[in-house]
């Protein structure tokens, strides 16, 4: 998988350990190497507001494909965020280090997007001033996106929908966020576990792709296509 050079914003909703951080450090190494249609690879950002980075994955995701570990942890700019409106100044950072080094980062990672708006807006009243954040925040990322020609990609979780047992809908679950965060984004994808050790990844949302799914699995190198 490789960021497109068109903006590209993807939205992934899991349950919990179903590889959305897995695959976020799997993007960590193959955004960097070169692609087709002539795509030569490039640097990466990735802001973490759970603490889930680990350099010792892209180490072995590295292993995997063949490339330095040195060369690939020095083309990954790391950020940890703290609280929401942190989160936010970060972007300055980003459209900073992509201005100053034009054409040269590929792509942008946010592990996970909501994390910290759920801490610093956890009463039910605060939920309008939680959205209007976020969709500030959501409006930044575009821009910096289209100005800059650079992938977004940012992971997301899924919560029990309390609505959902009035109505017939098969998973009573939804992403957090509500519509502001599915709007933004052009192509989601959710994660979910299956038989064993096998992962499912299914296109939710997308302008440009016909509803689909792909099995795959977590492995030392990262993920990788199911086996048959």
């Amino acid at each position: 998988m490789r960021p497109d050079t068109k903006m590209m914003s993807k939205l992934l909703g899991e349950e919990f350990r179903t590889g959305k951080t897995q695959l976020s450090h799997t993007l960590c190494v193959t955004a960097q190497l070169p692609g087709e249609d002539s795509y030569t690879g490039g640097k990466v950002i990735f802001i973490d507001t759970e603490n889930t980075f680990r350099p010792d994955r892209l180490k072995n995701i590295a292993d995997r494909f063949n490339v330095d570990h040195d060369a690939v942890l020095d083309n990954v700019l790391y950020a940890r965020a703290y609280t929401s409106e942190h989160q936010m100044e970060l972007l300055d950072f980003v459209a900073a280090k992509f201005h100053e080094e034009g054409g040269i980062f590929k792509l942008l990672i946010i592990d996970s997007i909501m994390a910290l708006f759920r801490v610093d807006f956890s009463s039910r009243g605060e939920l309008a001033e939680r959205q209007q954040k976020l969709a500030q925040m959501l409006s930044r990322l575009q821009k910096i996106s289209e100005e800059y020609n650079v992938a977004v990609f940012v992971t997301n979780q899924i919560t029990a929908d309390p609505g959902a047992g009035m109505s017939f809908q098969a998973d009573p679950k939804k992403p957090i966020g509500g519509h502001i965060l599915a709007h933004a984004s052009t192509t989601r994808i959710s994660l979910r576990k299956g038989h064993g050790e096998l992962r499912i990844a299914k296109i939710f949302d997308s302008p440009d792709m016909p509803e689909n799914e792909a099995t795959f699995t977590i492995t030392p190198g990262g993920i990788a296509d199911a086996k048959e």
